[in-house]
């Protein structure tokens, strides 16, 4: 399913159901989950903004939009739609489909979220690319920052703790009663309009580096991946930090050195 032929119908139909689903799952999830957010005073009353949060657990995204004043969308596989079940569920949460076989499925992707902030939305997309079962907090993919120069849409990281203790990796069914909190950081603004690799990877490295800042989480120099790798601790809202995370730098110096 080609996401940018029929986009934003898609778009505003998943809008509206999640505008919906929140009102009958926020009550269920306060009774069930302690969550809580700090620093929405960071995500803007309106216009587009991409929220780049880490992601430790499969319950992730249904803490965010249920958190969120605004809604947001995320595109997703279309072969996680298969059945009943997920057909109502995902676009409760804000999620449309893209085919991922054949063709370039990362421009397909980068096309869609494209028009969903173009017309002014929110759009989340996780960095890591996939969830980080061991914990840790993985080198990010440049797909954020490419989206952030392609549209002049601002990066909000997002700090997302304690959804690992109430799902852990292999758990079928989260646990009750245990606290999470969300956390947004100040905006990062990309330049406009490059295609200058080295400030990708720079614009990718700050934004992660500012995710570390919210989680205290220990950070990896590699990818995460889907298989699993061995776990590390299932800890609480309190994480410590790792010294192996990348020197921080602005987009700003970035786009200055890259003109020298």
């Amino acid at each position: 399913m080609m996401v940018m032929e029929g986009g934003e119908p898609m778009a505003r139909d998943a809008g509206q159901i999640q505008t919906v689903a929140k009102a009958v799952m926020r009550p269920v999830f306060r009774t069930l989950w302690r969550v809580t957010a700090r620093g929405l005073d960071h995500l803007p009353e309106r216009g587009p903004a991409i929220l780049a949060p880490n992601h430790i657990s499969v319950i992730d995204s249904f803490m965010l939009p249920l958190v969120l004043p605004r809604r947001i969308t995320f595109v997703g596989k279309a072969e996680y739609m298969d059945d009943w079940k997920t057909k109502t569920l995902f676009p409760a949460l804000g999620m449309i489909p893209i085919d991922r076989a054949g063709g370039d499925a990362s421009a397909r992707a980068l096309d869609a979220a494209a028009g969903i902030l173009d017309s002014g939305e929110l759009f989340g997309i996780y960095p890591e690319g996939t969830r980080a079962r061991d914990g840790l907090l993985h080198k990010g993919h440049t797909g954020v920052a490419r989206l952030a120069c392609r549209t002049g849409a601002p990066i909000i990281p997002v700090g997302i703790l304690g959804t690992r203790a109430i799902q852990p990796p292999d758990t079928p069914v989260p646990r009750p009663f245990r606290p999470a909190e969300i956390r947004l950081g100040p905006p990062i603004h990309a330049p406009a309009e490059t295609d200058d690799r080295m400030v990708f990877r720079q614009i990718t490295d700050e934004l992660m580096y500012e995710i570390r800042e919210l989680t205290g989480q220990d950070y990896v120099d590699t990818y995460a991946t889907k298989p699993a790798a061995p776990a590390a601790p299932v800890e609480t809202l309190e994480t410590t930090a790792s010294p192996e995370m990348p020197e921080r730098r602005s987009s700003a110096s970035v786009l200055s050195a890259a003109a020298l």
